[in-house]
């Protein structure tokens, strides 16, 4: 069976989907959620529950699989954060992985 192929560039999906998962992880850091506050104002900042790929989410969010994003939403898999979290995450001084897939930022709590 034939690896799917994107004609325009003649690279085979799963290529293009591999470089995509590399390319989010190579731009994933830790950063304080003190840093995070002006994207959390302008609505931006969204949460990846503990136990899913930060990677991952972000790749199907770029991709724009709404199907996928929709069902995670529903799920509770991501969801924008709230005033109490970031309240919480303020207080602790958080240090949080993140990844930009624009117009978000991801984060995830880091897992102790």
């Amino acid at each position: 069976m034939q690896k799917p192929t994107d004609i325009s560039t003649n690279i085979s999906a799963e290529d293009s989907y591999g470089e995509l998962k590399t390319k989010l992880n190579k731009e994933t850091a830790k950063i304080t959620w003190q840093e995070l506050e002006r994207h959390y104002a302008s609505g931006a900042v969204i949460a990846v529950a503990n136990g899913h790929d930060l990677i991952e989410v972000g790749c199907q969010l770029s991709l724009d699989n709404k199907e996928v994003v929709e069902q995670w939403l529903t799920a509770g898999v991501m969801a924008k954060v709230d005033d109490q979290q970031a309240t919480q995450w303020f207080e602790q001084q958080a240090t949080l992985w993140a990844v930009v897939v624009a117009p978000w930022v991801l984060v995830q709590e880091i897992a102790p």
